[in-house]
């Protein structure tokens, strides 16, 4: 495995209702040298929303002009707006040797693994499709209908976990807080990681001779 970046593109997936939005804000929480990556989109700003910090707001045409000069990780039309990743923010933190966090379906982290294919994949799951079912319920934001079709688009998801390197089941809050946080650190440790992060020390210790030869 080899990488071109010191810092890691991070990808947490999950199906609404496994509390992945939760276990994202957690960890950034805990880990300061982990950024959030920025999604743009051409919907109005919301009460309160800042552009540059909630989304990146921008007009349909340039949205349209990113994504055919290939400047977006990827993206996707929701109604009548588009939503996408755009990829410049991420390199310059990633060359900066920040990490970066998507928080992002499965059908996104495919396609921004195109892009940077040495990304972690991590995926959330809910310990049943009950539980999940009873906590979609417990938000008091949908109608019966919605979360039927919810748990049904979430068995769909579930079904791309092996896409993922990492697999964490959310039934307790701090366990899977725990584990998150484990794989982060675990990740940026991978020998591939460290020789970019920390090259200069590998130079002197010869430890790059095989890379070289590479």
């Amino acid at each position: 495995m080899s990488t071109s970046y010191p810092g890691t593109v991070f990808m947490v997936v999950a199906p609404s209702g496994a509390g992945k939005s939760s276990l994202v804000n957690a960890l950034l929480a805990n880990d300061s040298n982990i950024m959030l990556s920025i999604s743009a989109t051409t919907r109005a700003p919301r009460p309160g929303e800042t552009d540059g910090e909630h989304y990146f707001f921008v007009d349909k045409p340039r949205f349209e002009q990113m994504c055919a000069e290939n400047a977006m990780l990827e993206w996707a039309q929701v109604h009548d707006n588009y939503y996408g990743t755009p990829r410049e923010p991420i390199q310059k933190a990633l060359n900066a040797g920040r990490d970066v966090l998507l928080e992002i379906d499965w059908q996104g982290a495919r396609l921004a693994r195109e892009h940077f294919p040495e990304a972690v994949g991590i995926f959330i799951l809910p310990p049943s499709l009950p539980t999940l079912q009873a906590r979609l319920r417990k938000r008091g934001q949908d109608s019966e209908e919605t979360i039927a079709r919810r748990v049904e688009a979430a068995e769909h998801e579930i079904a791309h976990v092996h896409d993922c390197q990492y697999a964490i089941i959310n039934e307790d809050f701090d366990t899977a807080l725990q584990q998150l946080l484990s794989i982060v650190q675990a990740s940026r440790l991978r020998t591939a990681t460290q020789s970019v992060r920390h090259r200069q020390l590998f130079q002197q210790l010869g430890a790059d001779a095989l890379l070289n030869q590479g």
